[in-house]
């Protein structure tokens, strides 16, 4: 195996791995969890109670808000979807025929050429 060929299958390789870490990376990143904050509390209790009846007045208002809202596609006006998504299946079916093709007339005029010339 010539050094071109080796050289060609390490930067696919690393391709490939990165394509497939580069997701599990962000998703680890990702984590929704809140991380404990260390510190000391300097609200009283007067202001903490004054946070939570505002924070109740907001919630209160997000949810008569949400209720005025239309839930789905269908409630909004949207009409459902017909098909079983076939077409989707038809058309990668398609284009790897197209692939596999062209690669196939590729290959048979490189041996031709070798063959030829």
């Amino acid at each position: 195996m010539s050094h071109r060929h080796t050289l060609r299958l390490a930067v696919l390789t690393a391709v490939a791995a990165g394509a497939m870490l580069v997701p599990a990376a962000a998703a680890v990143a990702d984590d929704p969890t809140p991380a404990a904050t260390a510190g000391k509390d300097t609200l009283s209790a007067k202001e903490k109670a004054e946070a939570d009846r505002k924070t109740k007045e907001l919630e209160a208002r997000k949810a008569q808000a949400a209720e005025d809202l239309p839930r789905g596609g269908v409630a909004a006006g949207e009409a459902p979807a017909e098909g079983n998504g076939s077409t989707a299946l038809i058309g990668s079916a398609t284009g790897a025929l197209l692939l596999a093709g062209a690669g196939t007339v590729v290959l048979r005029r490189r041996s031709a050429g070798r063959r030829d010339g």
